[in-house]
């Protein structure tokens, strides 16, 4: 069913695969008249979104950029704002990184990630406030943000600044209408977790230490932003929730 809550032009950076896809969606889904994709560099699964977009009713615009350039997160709002006058939703879920020990980072593998994943929120961010009469922004986390996971260190520490800079967002932006949250998210069942060494190893223990018996998909995090953008969420304010089926209790 279509709930009038959502916000009607929605952006979602990184929305043409895995989590940021089942978020395409369900905007569409539950009513968004149209929803801007930013992805990387894949256009066959860019355009295989689009079209699972547009099967309900809802206007798919595929923006190629990639955000870790803020000349790139220019040309992807000068592109919106040709298209639209105004945007209800950003839920961000871009991200790159290298999957090695902290120490072993190069320079550049660091700003990498910090460019593409953290830089880009906040540079996203103040492109969407002035298009944002009120609205709704969500960030993707994980929950390397908080704890040690081996060979997570540049994405870890670039998520701990995501949450920060949500917070800090959240304060300004809120007495303009504009709520800012993030969702950290446990294991998800996408391609990114076999950029992990040993992936299968370490799905097999996450489901033995999840309470709920399995690692998530892409549409329990996409289920968690819908709430975050409805009025039922009106209350929650540069908060992190966290989803992981029960996995950071032990």
């Amino acid at each position: 069913m279509k709930s009038a809550a959502l916000g009607r032009v929605a952006l979602v950076s990184g929305g043409s695969r895995g989590i940021g896809r089942a978020i395409s969606l369900q905007l569409a889904a539950e009513g968004a008249d149209t929803v801007f994709v930013n992805y990387l560099q894949n256009d066959v699964e860019a355009e295989k979104t689009r079209e699972l977009v547009e099967q309900h009713d809802c206007q798919a615009h595929l923006v190629r950029a990639n955000l870790a350039y803020p000349n790139q997160i220019g040309q992807l709002f000068d592109q919106i704002e040709q298209t639209v006058d105004h945007l209800d939703v950003f839920i961000h879920c871009a991200a790159l990184t290298s999957m090695k020990p902290t120490l072993a980072l190069r320079p550049n593998q660091w700003d990498l990630t910090m460019n593409a994943s953290t830089r880009s929120f906040l540079l996203c961010v103040k492109r969407c406030v002035p298009l944002m009469r009120e609205g709704a922004i969500v960030a993707l986390s994980s929950l390397g943000g908080g704890r040690v996971i081996p060979n997570y260190g540049a994405m870890g520490i670039a998520k701990a600044a995501l949450e920060s800079t949500v917070r800090y967002l959240a304060a300004e932006l809120a007495p303009k209408g504009i709520r800012v949250n993030a969702i950290s998210g446990g294991l998800i069942d996408t391609e990114s977790i076999r950029n992990f060494p040993d992936s299968e190893t370490l799905i097999e223990e996450t489901v033995k230490r999840t309470p709920a018996g399995r690692i998530g998909q892409p549409e329990d995090i996409a289920d968690i932003a819908m709430f975050l953008i409805s009025s039922e969420s009106r209350w929650i304010c540069g908060q992190t929730l966290v989803a992981d089926g029960g996995l950071s209790l032990s």
